[in-house]
């Protein structure tokens, strides 16, 4: 079987063509500028060959033409026919309280992500029109809607609820929702793999850290809670996002300085973090060098965010009673060392000793902790496609 996975932002376009059972991507890429020019990357891992195109992309339609067109080429194309693509599993970031699964997309289910479009409005309308112009590319071939905040609708009440009037909650759900949850899902079943254990019988903390970081507390295989909220600006301090802050400082800087609630959302979500702390960039490698080469703002940031990693790992464990594995994945989670230990260091108290030689490892599937540490410290490279890939398949054969 092969399936279209497909990630649509505001101006670009990810895609993977995969066979979801041996787990081979036959085809990835990106198309980006649409709407302005154009530009098309297409990558076929198989022959390590790389192809960059400029192409005409007026709206997502032309983009999902592109791709097509890119699959089926008789130079670089990796498929005879478009009717050898079974079905496409479209990335949605916010499903709200409707959705605590992978669903067949339908006039129904559109309707209902349209209507979490207040919840996430820089990336829902992305995703829907994406799902609209594989439709009108690919007529007939059944889609699959994917969430990025399902696998946290398994949450008590008292972890998503907020101390605000709850008519806030009744009318406007107003609410912890969660993010990264495709990748959290996939990152904790591995873990259980990794460990020979059922998941239903362990308790797991997930760290996917990277320019948007959250960690979830997983117990028995579900999520109970997670550290991104209402929106994905909670939790830790991110590349360019805030993280928690006190609602208060919004006021003060408003009032100091005229900014209008636009311009102070702006400041939170791509100003801040450990960017706006650093002064020297978003890109944790950046700031790790500039850290090296004296610079105490860089260190600061780097350490507020280790530092923050370490308390909700402290945290999460405290409201599951215990935990058995870490697990510590995405762009900086993978491939930082220090950040990894700085993280999992000081918490011999609960169990966890760290082994400075297996935690050199990047981007690949191991145990980083010491062999006499009673809670398990893994590195696993998350794989949020092949997640979409397998929901969208096991929906589609029913």
């Amino acid at each position: 079987m092969k399936v279209l996975v497909i990630n649509a932002g505001s101006s670009s376009l990810k895609y993977q063509l995969m066979d979801p059972e041996t787990r081979e991507v036959l085809a990835k890429g990106l198309c980006e500028r649409i709407g302005i020019d154009g530009r098309l990357t297409h990558k076929i891992p198989a022959k390590d060959a790389k192809y960059e195109f400029e192409i005409p992309m007026p709206t997502h339609a032309e983009a999902i033409q592109s791709v097509l067109d890119a699959l089926l080429d008789s130079e670089h194309g990796v498929i005879k026919s478009a009717s050898e693509i079974d079905a496409v599993g479209h990335r949605v970031v916010h499903g709200g309280e409707k959705f605590a699964s992978s669903v067949l997309i339908t006039d129904e289910v559109m309707a209902a992500i349209e209507e979490c479009i207040p919840l996430a409005p820089l990336h829902n309308p992305a995703n829907i029109t994406g799902i609209k112009a594989c439709q009108k590319v690919m007529p007939g071939v059944p889609m699959v809607g994917v969430f990025d905040t399902a696998f946290h609708q398994t949450m008590p009440a008292k972890s998503y609820i907020y101390a605000l009037p709850y008519e806030y909650y009744e009318k406007d759900k107003v609410r912890r929702y969660g993010f990264h949850g495709t990748s959290h899902r996939y990152v904790s079943a591995r873990a259980a793999a990794m460990l020979g254990k059922p998941i239903e019988e362990l308790k797991i903390i997930t760290c996917h850290l990277g320019n948007g970081s959250s960690v979830a507390a997983v117990d028995c295989g579900k999520s109970v809670d997670t550290s991104m909220g209402f929106t994905p600006l909670a939790g830790l301090p991110m590349g360019t996002r805030s993280g928690d802050l006190d609602a208060g400082i919004l006021e003060y800087l408003m009032n100091k300085y005229g900014y209008d609630m636009k311009e102070m959302m702006n400041i939170l979500n791509k100003k801040s973090g450990v960017l706006g702390i650093s002064g020297v960039s978003s890109d944790f490698r950046d700031i790790e060098n500039a850290a090296k080469e004296g610079n105490k703002q860089a260190a600061l940031a780097l350490e507020a965010f280790q530092y923050n990693v370490k308390k909700l790992i402290g945290a999460y464990a405290a409201a599951m009673g215990g935990v058995d594995a870490i697990v510590f994945t995405a762009g900086v989670g993978e491939n930082d060392a220090n950040t990894r230990m700085a993280a999992a260091s000081g918490l011999e108290f609960m169990g966890v000793k760290m082994d400075a030689e297996a935690n050199k490892a990047r981007g690949k599937e191991t145990v980083i902790s010491a062999p006499d540490s009673k809670v398990k410290v893994l590195l696993i490279p998350t794989d949020e496609e092949l997640m979409i890939a397998m929901d969208t398949a096991a929906i589609v054969k029913g």
